[in-house]
């Protein structure tokens, strides 16, 4: 490692590879198994790649049925026609991106897509998509954030929805949303709300993001309960929304789901499938991190984006680091002064290791002060945030200490130490 990083790695004292292995047991079958079916389900290099939106790079077949399908469009209309705010007919490069997303819902079928467009164009005017985002819904403001919102982008810049639906295994609270067809109707309306929110954030041309990133939090889902819900909205998305999602990534997968997965796999087309990520309970963080930066991440995935961080204007940019297993890592941070307040974020996928943080002063041989003394960050627990306003120059020194656990482990961390006025990191 670099001389000057920050971070330091201690070795295991004892290595773990020697530890003498035990015979397995009967149980462990059984998990072998489960665990291969996930292994065999788990797309952990997806191939995926998304289309371009530069007619220059269509085939002359795609080229063709593009303009059959403009020249349809152009005799079925009576009047001019639109979407997201861009004319259909304009023949700009805008409405060729919308144009040729329904071109490849329909494998360049033009009639099929022409069919497909109508019904979507006379749903939004009867739905009233286009002044959706007007709506107020504040009857759901206890699902914001919590069961379907946009947040933050991923590395190559699609924007990120969030879905999950565990609070709905509390009855009370799948009664008051979903209790009759009234109120399944408003809440569609307000899921409708969240993806129109996402698909505002598009660049609609050539080169840019057109597409969003969808993350499905499985935990602790109610089947059975949310079957006609989660139907409806995927027959309301698949018709309307066709080409918006560049990947689908689905964590906190439990064992079953995988078993599905490998049974409808096969109906799948090889195009589908490479747009699905399935990541079991245990490697959430991992996961998005190979797709999303820390900073984007909600602090419930293991990344160290809060709700509140949007009101500071761009989240600060995080360090990325890993936590082998039988390691134990020091961040130090230099050049702390006097009176200097130092804040900081860090955190670690799946923790379950142990954590300290300690301000050492520069002076020779004073002393050390504990500002978070050694302890056991559960599994479960999110990002942790502290700040501490030092009386002298110094260093701050953030321990993560892995060496009980042989599981390597994804992690980032980021700080600002404040002066005065002053800013520096």
């Amino acid at each position: 490692m670099d001389s000057s990083s920050p971070i330091s790695v201690q070795k295991a004292l004892k290595s773990q590879e020697s530890a003498p292995q035990s015979s397995p047991k009967p149980q462990s079958l059984k998990k072998s198994f489960v665990t291969s079916l996930m292994e065999a389900t788990t797309l952990r290099t997806p191939s995926f790649k998304e289309d371009s939106y530069f007619t220059s790079h269509l085939k002359p077949s795609e080229k063709k049925a593009l303009q059959e399908l403009k020249d349809k469009l152009q005799a079925a209309s009576s009047s001019s026609c639109s979407m997201w705010g861009i004319p259909l007919l304009g023949g700009d490069e805008k409405a060729d991106v919308i144009l040729l997303k329904f071109l490849r819902a329909r494998d360049f079928k033009v009639s099929d897509s022409l069919h497909m467009l109508e019904k979507c164009l006379s749903w939004r005017k009867e739905f009233g998509a286009d002044t959706i985002l007007e709506e107020d819904f504040s009857g759901f403001k206890e699902l914001e954030g919590v069961v379907a919102y946009m947040n933050g982008y991923d590395r190559d810049g699609h924007p990120v929805c969030y879905n999950a639906y565990g609070v709905f295994k509390d009855k009370e609270m799948y009664e008051r949303i979903f209790g009759d067809e009234e109120k399944l109707k408003k809440f569609l309306r307000w899921r409708v709300q969240v993806l129109e929110r996402g698909i505002e954030q598009l660049h609609f041309k050539p080169g840019g993001i057109n597409s969003i990133i969808q993350v499905t939090d499985l935990k602790d889902m109610p089947k059975r309960e949310l079957r006609v819900a989660s139907n409806q909205i995927l027959s309301l998305f698949q018709d309307n929304y066709p080409e918006m999602v560049a990947r689908k990534i689905f964590i906190n997968v439990p064992w079953y789901f995988s078993v599905l997965y490998s049974m409808f796999s096969p109906f799948l087309t090889q195009r589908t499938k490479s747009k699905f990520v399935i990541s079991k309970e245990g490697n959430v963080a991992e996961t998005l991190y190979k797709f999303i930066r820390p900073e984007d991440i909600p602090i419930q995935y293991g990344g160290l984006s809060r709700p509140t961080d949007l009101q500071n204007g761009p989240p600060k940019p995080a360090s990325e680091f890993t936590v082998k297993g039988g390691e134990k890592v020091n961040i130090q941070i230099e050049g702390i002064e006097g009176g200097a307040t130092i804040t900081w974020d860090i955190v670690v996928g799946g923790w379950d290791l142990e954590y300290s943080a300690e301000f050492v002063p520069n002076g020779e041989g004073s002393y050390t002060i504990a500002v978070e003394k050694p302890r056991k960050i559960a599994a479960n627990e999110e990002a942790i945030h502290n700040s501490f306003t030092s009386k002298e120059a110094g260093k701050m020194v953030l321990s993560v200490d892995n060496t009980s656990s042989r599981k390597r482990k994804v992690a980032a961390y980021r700080y600002i130490v404040r002066k005065s006025a002053t800013i520096s990191a």
